[in-house]
């Protein structure tokens, strides 16, 4: 119980603390003054002043904020900041970067997580082992049997299963020839792959070429220095970015229900869930979530990241602030959304739990 409570808290706390720790960098830089550094919210543990500025670690690692000189355009700034370290008297650009800076350092923790992962685990692959051959089908018809390696497809090699997938669908329902190994004797087979409607990682009904084989779910670590596990790690971040802005589109489409948005409860549980598991898990987990993070932020909504920047972006074209009452209107707006949205994945989180009791 207590490692569980550990990880969740330093998991969220160091998403949150490198999420602020890039708007603070990036202000710094640019030599804007900082008051307040602050990571977490509630009682205050303890604080400490260092330079001009304050740093305080308050009880609940559920958010964080980096308060800067004359930041919005009614703050009063500190007679002890020269107006060259205010906030707002700074470049558009400037800003622009600095409200940035927090998101882009969540992406960027997600590639330092996968990189210290890949470099220290090696890349997992599916073997391209057959697990299951399904009646009726193309395989079964061909003569593949459970147990088969499958050695290349058309005459091309295949390290992994993923590899032999994606050649099956992107055969367009054109015959393949897989050579495999059984029994330590190779053996080639012709397919011809047949349109099945299946459903994809977000609900959604698609044909696609298949021959009727399953996986054994066998796997393998293959080894990767340095410089192959920073960019594969790359890769792996591209990716969860893709997936996660697309899983917001399908959202916004009604694909996917929104009684599968999760809050703090449900990532509480994930991490420790994952905590189990093994260190390994939660990293991967961490990675996950802090590019969830810097994605929503980067949404265009007023209060997060994505609102300010997208003020600042008409600012430039403009070339004129944003009026303050259109600002303070639709920041109304967005935060009365972010509420909502809170209160639904709350109510998410307590119905599926209590579900989980009464199942």
């Amino acid at each position: 119980m207590i490692e569980s409570i550990l990880a969740v808290a330093l998991v969220l706390g160091g998403l949150i603390f490198f999420h602020e720790l890039g708007h603070f960098i990036a202000a710094r830089a640019f030599g804007m003054g900082v008051t307040t550094f602050s990571l977490g919210f509630g009682p205050k543990i303890f604080g400490f002043t260092r330079g001009k500025t304050r740093y305080i670690l308050s009880a609940i690692p559920l958010g964080g904020y980096v308060q800067l000189v004359a930041q919005d355009p009614d703050d009063t700034a500190p007679d002890d900041f020269p107006p060259e370290t205010h906030f707002r008297l700074r470049p558009a650009w400037q800003r622009m970067i600095v409200v940035a800076a927090g998101p882009l350092f969540n992406f960027f923790l997600a590639w330092l997580l996968f990189w210290g992962l890949l470099a220290a685990e090696g890349r997992f692959e599916v073997l391209p082992v057959v697990g299951q051959v399904q009646k009726d089908s193309p395989a079964a018809a061909a003569g593949l049997v459970a147990g088969d390696t499958v050695i290349n497809i058309n005459g091309v090699p295949v390290p992994n299963w993923d590899t032999l997938a994606t050649a099956i669908r992107g055969s367009d329902g054109k015959p393949v020839t897989l050579t495999v190994n059984r029994d330590g004797k190779d053996a080639t087979f012709t397919l011809t792959p047949t349109l099945r409607t299946v459903k994809n990682l977000f609900g959604e009904e698609e044909s696609v070429p298949l021959v009727g084989i399953v996986a054994s779910g066998k796997t393998r670590a293959v080894p990767l220095g340095a410089g192959s596990a920073a960019t594969e790690a790359v890769k792996q971040t591209w990716n969860v970015v893709v997936v996660t802005y697309t899983g917001l589109l399908k959202l916004i489409e009604r694909v996917v229900p929104l009684d599968s948005i999760g809050g703090p409860i449900m990532i509480a549980q994930m991490v420790s869930k994952q905590a189990g598991e093994g260190l390994g898990n939660v990293v991967a987990l961490a990675a996950l979530i802090s590019v969830n993070l810097g994605v929503l932020n980067l949404l265009p909504i007023p209060v997060l990241d994505g609102g300010h920047l997208l003020f600042y972006a008409l600012e430039i074209i403009m070339r004129k602030p944003v009026s303050p009452r259109m600002r303070q209107l639709t920041t109304k707006l967005g935060l009365a959304f972010l509420i909502g949205l809170m209160l639904l994945a709350t109510v998410n989180d307590i119905r599926r739990n209590l579900s989980l009791i009464n199942g």
